[in-house]
């Protein structure tokens, strides 16, 4: 007996499946990518202030080489110098903390995570969708002269404990299944990506002067990177001697024991992506994760010696590219669902079965 040709609401009904599965593995997905991009934020920023802090008075020349480059780390100096005449401490941090027309501040970055997360209320758990409106509503109340006033350093810990407040819910009430790995995926992605940042900021931006390399302002600098990532406790179990360039470096691109390494989040990123894709029996990985893979073997067998030698700058660069284009991939494979014609999606359908029936 011969079936029957799919009737308009069947594929319709199929479609909208399809359509919804998409949307909910893209909301968790963003919703934990913009939650990282906040915390990371708050790192930047807390450790830049610091340091000023630390060097005592500065003159404006200073200031503005000091937070230009975090504003071309998030691809944002034309919009801030639109907004604002002069790069100083106060501009910069209300442009990268505040103003909505900042797509990468963090208010916005929050905003835009507890608005994804509203959209899949019912796929997190209730304590998730706390911490994320608890966030959100922290920096709605808070402005730049209650920083001042109240201490910045403060508030920016509290943005980094709601992130990991909210890591540790979901690693608990959130079910190992696809969306948990679409989230997990989204967070080991966004970190990969401002590990490179932060390391290619510093490295190329922050030392104009090759008299100061290995002296005072270098180390402090270099510390700095290594706090940014929370790394500096991590970074002394393993090299107890003063914090020198090259070991950072390395440290942040190859230690595969701390979570914030460039090696340690591609591996993760490869493992979720794994999960997501659930490669069917019989058919061979995707060539966009044979590409990633191969960008993973080649870096594992890489010395951290031979890419200072060829230039740092470069193989971050060359790291974003690929991190981009796989992150890409994904999303486009299993979150982007672009506009169905639904007419011509029956008329396949029906084509479809009238040559199985021949």
């Amino acid at each position: 007996m011969s079936k029957s040709p799919p009737t308009q609401e069947e594929v319709a009904r199929h479609k909208q499946t399809n359509v919804m599965l998409s949307r909910v593995a893209g909301s968790l997905y963003w919703m934990s990518r913009y939650l990282e991009r906040a915390e990371n934020l708050a790192r930047l920023v807390d450790v830049n202030l610091q340091i000023l802090l630390d060097f005592g008075q500065v003159s404006d020349e200073t200031l503005k080489e000091h937070w230009l480059p975090i504003l071309r780390s998030t691809g944002d100096e034309d919009l801030f110098f639109e907004l604002y005449e002069v790069a100083d401490s106060e501009s910069v941090m209300e442009f990268l903390t505040f103003r909505s027309e900042n797509p990468n501040s963090l208010s916005t970055c929050l905003a835009n995570a507890r608005e994804n997360a509203r959209q899949v209320r019912d796929q997190i758990s209730s304590e998730m969708w706390e911490v994320l409106n608890d966030a959100y509503h922290y920096v709605t109340k808070a402005t730049i002269e209650s920083l001042w006033e109240t201490g910045a350093s403060a508030f920016y810990d509290q943005i980094k404990t709601y992130s990991h407040l909210f890591q540790g819910i979901t690693v608990s009430t959130f079910s190992r299944s696809e969306g948990f790995e679409f989230i997990q995926f989204g967070k080991y992605l966004e970190r990969a990506d401002k590990t490179t940042r932060l390391l290619d900021m510093k490295y190329h931006i922050l030392l104009p002067k090759v008299t100061d390399v290995g002296g005072a302002v270098d180390a402090a600098q270099w510390q700095a990177v290594l706090r940014s990532a929370s790394a500096v406790e991590a970074y002394r179990r393993f090299y107890v001697a003063d914090i020198l360039y090259p070991k950072v470096v390395e440290f942040l691109l190859y230690e595969d024991s701390f979570p914030r390494s460039l090696l340690f989040c591609i591996q993760q990123m490869q493992d979720f992506a794994r999960l997501i894709a659930q490669t069917p029996e019989g058919d061979g990985p995707s060539a966009e994760q044979l590409r990633f893979d191969q960008f993973v073997q080649n870096f594992i067998h890489t010395e951290v010696k031979a890419i200072l030698g060829r230039g740092l700058h470069q193989f971050l660069e060359e790291a974003q590219i690929e991190l981009g284009n796989f992150g890409g991939y994904l999303y486009t494979t299993f979150m982007y669902h672009p506009p169905v014609d639904m007419q011509a999606e029956i008329r396949f359908q029906q084509q479809q079965e009238q040559q199985q029936q021949q």
